[in-house]
């Protein structure tokens, strides 16, 4: 069996594992409200489907964890380090969907109503870290910096939202800042019938 399959093969253990952690955990399936679709707008179903827009964020953590691992780990071979990234993606999405991280969610950030992953939106945003790790390897650096830049950069237009702002929020909670960013949950939210 070759490293890469062997790697491969450990990736689909550690996404199955995670699978079945998060059922452990007693998160939904899916969506509460019963439906399975390919994008979640902000509002009552985000974080429900297969995907919404924080999706771009996981992939921006597969570019930094490639970047990362490739200055801290270089020699070790690439698919361990893929393994490690899929670890620590997975260790966060357990982590995110645990009553502390939905609760600091709630009160430190604009996440109205959130109420954690639906079990196929964690395994999703795992997939788009992999994406993401992935295209840092094939792409020229030059390339990933602008894909990291538009995918922190359209969420922030968009959703008044990115990794870097969900993170400020969640380590320092800055008033002004939620504020700023409720406005456009609220309109959401309202025109999704809330």
């Amino acid at each position: 069996m070759t490293r890469q399959t062997r790697a491969a093969l450990a990736a689909i253990l550690i996404f199955a594992g995670a699978a079945a952690i998060l059922f452990a955990m007693n998160r939904p399936p899916i969506c509460t409200c019963g439906e399975i679709a390919l994008w979640g707008p902000v509002g009552p179903t985000q974080s429900q489907m297969l995907a919404d827009w924080y999706s771009f964020s996981h992939v921006v953590h597969g570019l930094i964890f490639y970047a990362l691992l490739w200055l801290v780990a270089r020699r070790t071979p690439v698919e361990w380090r893929f393994l490690l990234a899929m670890l620590v993606e997975s260790s966060w999405e357990i982590l995110e969907n645990t009553p502390m991280v939905i609760d600091r969610y709630r009160t430190a950030t604009a996440a109205l109503g959130y109420a954690g992953d639906s079990i196929i939106n964690s395994l999703s945003d795992i997939a788009m870290m992999a994406i993401g790790f992935l295209a840092a390897r094939k792409l020229p650096l030059w390339g990933a910096i602008l894909l990291f830049i538009a995918l922190e950069l359209i969420p922030l237009v968009v959703i008044r939202d990115n990794l870097f702002l969900n993170i400020w929020m969640l380590l320092a909670p800055n008033d002004e800042l939620r504020t700023w960013q409720s406005a456009a949950a609220l309109a959401a939210w309202h025109l999704a019938g809330r």
